[in-house]
């Protein structure tokens, strides 16, 4: 056993050995609701890692949700880390929110163009980084127009393990209220249910999980093509926890359903997924470069907002707040919901390994 999660106390647990090592790191040039400049990792980030994450991680880590980059495709570096961020890269920079815990992971790739030169580059150099490591996967960056026995083939050919599908390809304006078909047509469902493929999805619209839309489209590709394993990423976008407690008790049932966590720091986001569908359909991801970001989510109203370390909230009367960076606030969201749901060590570590390994055949 390597941690404890004490019921008395929300922040207790036993210490685990490793040393952490902190890279400075901070996101420049990022497509982002958050602000592209701020403060490298610094002692605020290893205080908060030493109090909040060290005694709550276990041993190892799979990272559900996580990009690659090279500066020919992607809008953003990470300072103190070369323009083109590859496996070896990820691995120090994880040590940022993982200190020296190994960790695989399920890389995407990250295309800034709708233009096929530069989607196919990313995809190259995904396929590239996850060939250095049998136990790490990588999924195929795609665009609604794919024609999907070229996908196939692609796939096939860069030795990867499904799909990414995102909004800012669908041609709708606003991309943000585009429907799921616009950008991941059944077309391409119907070949990843051929193949046994998964597809990360981070769905729109501005009610998320509780959209009527999404639930409808949601489920019927679920049920239309079972061997699909289909991703809802940040936690089904439930930013605004609210919309998942409206949403999900209509997406229960679903034996290829599954839900990354990345990045959002709302735990009773996580707490409805684990309440309403079940821990073992929760995996673990940091969305780096996101993660190395200065702020966290909030949910508000009927919506939610991005934090950053521009936003003027920091100046409180009593005090001045130092934002930690982003990873390790969604950390912490995690073991808030895991110590509310009461989940064992064992169940701790299905969502922070096992169900991933298991999802991906590891």
């Amino acid at each position: 056993p390597r941690r404890a999660i004490r019921w008395q106390s929300p922040s207790g647990g036993r210490r685990m050995p490793g040393r952490v090592i902190l890279v400075p790191v901070l996101i420049r040039g990022m497509r982002s609701p958050m602000s592209t400049t701020g403060t490298p990792v610094n002692e605020v980030d290893h205080e908060f890692y030493r109090r909040e994450v060290e005694s709550f991680l276990p041993d190892r880590i799979y990272d559900a949700h996580t990009h690659l980059w090279s500066s020919a495709t992607a809008g953003w570096t990470v300072p103190g880390a070369p323009d083109n961020v590859g496996l070896e890269e990820y691995n120090l920079l994880m040590q940022d929110v993982h200190g020296s815990r190994p960790t695989n992971a399920l890389f995407i790739p990250f295309a800034s163009s709708t233009e096929l030169e530069n989607r196919q580059s990313a995809n190259q150099w995904v396929s590239e980084q996850v060939a250095k490591d049998p136990d790490n996967r990588a999924i195929f960056f795609i665009h609604p127009e794919d024609d999907p026995e070229w996908v196939r083939q692609e796939v096939r050919r860069l030795g990867l393990h499904g799909l990414k599908c995102y909004h800012t390809m669908s041609g709708v304006d606003p991309t943000w209220e585009a429907d799921i078909e616009a950008y991941l047509p059944e077309p391409l469902i119907a070949v990843a249910d051929e193949e046994g493929w998964v597809i990360t999805l981070h769905m729109v619209k501005s009610r998320a999980v509780a959209e009527p839309k999404n639930i409808e489209c949601i489920r019927r590709y679920c049920e239309n093509y079972p061997n699909m394993r289909l991703i809802l990423a940040h936690s089904a976008r439930g930013f605004q926890p609210a919309h998942n407690l409206e949403g999900l008790p209509q997406l229960t049932g679903l034996d290829n359903l599954y839900f990354d966590t990345s990045v959002n720091c709302e735990p009773m986001a996580h707490q409805a997924i684990i309440r309403i569908i079940g821990h073992d359909k929760l995996m673990y991801g940091t969305d780096l470069p996101v993660s190395h970001m200065r702020g966290r989510s909030l949910s508000a109203a009927d919506s939610f907002v991005w934090l950053d370390e521009q936003s003027p909230v920091w100046g409180e009367k009593h005090l001045k707040i130092d934002p930690v960076i982003v990873g390790l606030e969604h950390i912490r969201s995690l073991k808030w919901a895991c110590w509310s749901e009461r989940l064992s060590d064992s169940q701790v570590e299905d969502i922070f390994y096992n169900n991933a390994a298991r999802l991906l055949g590891v």
